[in-house]
């Protein structure tokens, strides 16, 4: 079993009638606050201006960068830096789903960097520094509001990198407000709940000297949750309850704790990365597609028995099949579960995609010759799951 350094410093304020918390919290960090937002969503519901009362209340002043688009640009961020250092801000707060939260992190970083912030994804330049960073969140899926990373992608190269900085991008303080995601669209409630359970499958399939009983149970109760609540909060999109539990799964899912021993490399997050770099499909789409594809490519006598666990205490399937009996019904169950339960595209080409691109991207998603995942994947055996999911 591996060692590991377990460090979430993030403060989070969860449920209703919090946000009065915002002005306090944010006068320790500064005086000067950028407010970062998405397309409009967080304007139109009157969110915004809360906020900014709030921030005016607390007799703090504010700019704005608006426009931030999902699948995060670096151009975003270029701009957002240079707004920091032409304002003087000393604070970012970032209002809107995970696509602002990761592009808010990389402003707070490239705000002490002169140079093309993409130089900080292809580690040209290693930040030291950072701004404080703050969250009001208003989608469950990529649980940025507790970790340390996000995805910026660059249209001029066809990239969509991932990067983490433990303590210098950990958001400060995090509102989680779980009514905020009332008027989320029933897609984008499918697409992020296909996003929280991927977050959980990708540290859930590891080696064995990466895993822990208690890390096992508590991740299978996890994915349990999204299975439990994804499909209430899409029948009745202000269930508390059901947006409640998965935006709290969104944020445990990946903000170190359930992969606290993991060293191996995600497999399914890596080749998603280059359809949303290529075509900037929804990620949390992508990975729906993908997810079963790649089950089904690495199972073998070797991987069963991990797919068995998963089988028999996430799905209740019968214990006393055997092993490939098991894994094979868990993988049909996930499958029926984001397409069929979600709504969600099964195929590529559903949603417009072809073969055209997978050579160069198997090749990206596969950085250094071999993917480390829970079972290593060559060039070829990327590709060949990008062609089961067409």
């Amino acid at each position: 079993m591996n060692a590991f350094v377990y460090d979430i410093p993030t403060k989070v304020y969860f449920g209703e009638n919090q946000l009065g918390h915002l002005g306090e919290e944010l006068k320790k960090y500064g005086d000067r606050v950028l407010v970062c937002t998405g397309g409009g969503s967080v304007k139109e519901s009157g969110l915004l201006d809360k906020v900014l009362e709030e921030i005016k209340k607390a007799g703090l002043s504010f700019v704005e960068l608006s426009g931030i688009e999902p699948n995060p640009k670096v151009r975003s961020v270029n701009r957002g830096a240079q707004i920091c250092r032409d304002e003087n801000v000393d604070v970012i707060l970032a209002v809107g789903g995970g696509s602002v939260i990761d592009c808010a992190k990389f402003i707070a970083a490239a705000a002490f960097y002169d140079g093309d912030a993409w130089d900080i994804m292809t580690k040209k330049y290693e930040p030291e520094k950072a701004l404080p960073i703050f969250d009001i969140s208003t989608l469950s899926a990529t649980g940025s509001d507790m970790d340390a990373g996000g995805v910026i992608s660059n249209p001029d190269t066809h990239d969509k990198i991932g990067f983490s900085i433990p303590g210098l991008l950990q958001p400060k303080v995090s509102f989680l407000n779980p009514s905020l995601t009332f008027s989320v669209s029933p897609y984008q409630t499918a697409c992020g709940s296909a996003d929280i359970l991927s977050h959980i499958i990708e540290s859930y399939f590891v080696t064995p000297d990466e895993s822990m009983y208690m890390l096992d149970r508590i991740k299978e109760s996890l994915m349990k949750t999204v299975l439990e609540y994804a499909p209430k909060a899409l029948e009745d999109p202000e269930n508390y309850e059901a947006r409640a539990n998965l935006q709290w799964a969104a944020s445990w899912a990946i903000n170190g704790f359930t992969g606290a021993m993991q060293t191996s490399e995600w497999s399914c997050h890596p080749m998603e990365h280059e359809l949303s770099a290529f075509y900037d499909i929804t990620h949390g789409l992508g990975l729906a597609i993908l997810t079963p594809r790649w089950m089904e490519y690495i199972l073998d006598e070797t991987t069963a028995g991990r797919f068995y666990d998963y089988g028999v205490n996430v799905f209740g399937i019968d214990p006393g099949l055997s092993e490939m009996e098991v894994a094979k019904a868990a993988i049909e169950k996930t499958k029926t579960f984001l397409s069929e339960t979600l709504g969600l595209p099964s195929t590529l080409r559903e949603i417009g995609i072809d073969e055209s691109h997978f050579p160069v991207m198997a090749e990206k998603a596969c950085s250094s010759s071999v993917l480390q995942g829970f079972k290593p994947l060559k060039k070829e055996d990327i590709e060949t799951i990008y062609h089961m999911c067409l």
